[in-house]
């Protein structure tokens, strides 16, 4: 159980659904010009959540002191499992990852496109041994590496679709998932930074120049708290000028996705405790699914 544990697989679970989201509930569901078929798919999913669960392992790695104090709960390495056996699990992970990458992209005609799966790689050990210290940049990495979750499917899935012949649906899908994965980044920043708030004491004992620890806390609460409005000022515009007349689709940004930012913009505001900022990243993470599963609402919209 805790070799499984320190994958973090509900991660890994949430990743799996929302490709099989992106695949099956908006892509074929849509009839967009699409190009895995099952097994391509399955190896794609099988080298995003490889890769995902050794950046887990070795971030969890490079962590352990930091986690002492932040989240002692949390902290595997050294206590149940070793540090040796956790470097080999990495190892493992990232390699079938890696491979499967490789495996994908000759099945789909395009080995140069393995690269995607090395550079996605190369950036979580970066994150977990360098990035993260160095002001903002660590937030920023990881809130891209999330994003291309969204963006795996447009290179895999629809390029080389794309490639073959360029068509007014292969664009509309490209751009509607470019806007998820745009959302995805940028709420998942937000969460980087609540995050930061809430782990500001290991952060600062660990050598890391974090958003608070460098313009202190409250400032930082002001800045997670713009960014918020910024986002949500970003969909209702949206909304507004793209999906105003998609009833089922306005309902469901309305009460799923509009309202409950709303209440993060006021929990963020009073937030005080760690509590406080653990339950907004949580909620965070929940709104973010939530987002990209409307995706599931457009076979039924459009």
């Amino acid at each position: 159980m805790h070799l499984l544990k320190i994958t973090r697989p509900i991660n890994l679970l949430l990743i799996t659904l929302l490709l099989i989201v992106v695949k099956y509930g908006f892509l074929e569901a849509m009839h967009f010009p699409t190009s895995l078929n099952s097994l391509s798919f399955f190896l794609l999913v099988i080298a995003t959540i490889c890769i995902a669960a050794g950046g887990n392992i070795i971030n969890d790695i490079y962590d352990v002191d930091t986690d002492k104090i932040n989240n002692p709960k949390r902290v595997l390495i050294g206590v149940d499992i070793s540090e040796k056996k956790a470097s080999n699990l990495y190892i493992i992970f990232t390699s079938i990852g890696v491979l499967a990458g490789f495996s994908l992209s000759n099945l789909i005609g395009h080995p140069s496109l393995a690269a995607v799966f090395v550079i996605i790689a190369a950036l979580l050990y970066g994150y977990s041994v360098s990035f993260k210290t160095v002001f903002l940049l660590g937030n920023v990495v990881v809130s891209l590496l999330v994003a291309m979750v969204l963006i795996t499917s447009i290179i895999f899935d629809l390029y080389p679709a794309i490639e073959e012949q360029i068509t007014h649906k292969t664009l509309t899908a490209t751009i509607i998932l470019l806007q998820y994965a745009l959302f995805a980044f940028s709420i998942n920043l937000i969460r980087e930074i609540i995050k930061d708030l809430q782990d500001i004491n290991g952060d600062r004992k660990g050598g890391r120049n974090s958003l608070p620890i460098a313009i202190g806390r409250q400032r930082t609460v002001y800045v997670a708290f713009g960014l918020t409005v910024c986002l949500l000022v970003g969909i209702i515009y949206h909304l507004y000028m793209h999906i105003y007349s998609a009833k089922p689709l306005m309902l469901y940004f309305l009460f799923l996705i509009i309202a409950p930012l709303f209440f993060v913009l006021v929990n963020i505001w009073n937030a005080k405790k760690k509590s406080d900022f653990s339950k907004i990243s949580t909620l965070l993470k929940i709104i973010m699914f939530l987002g990209i599963c409307s995706l599931l609402i457009y076979p039924y919209t459009f």
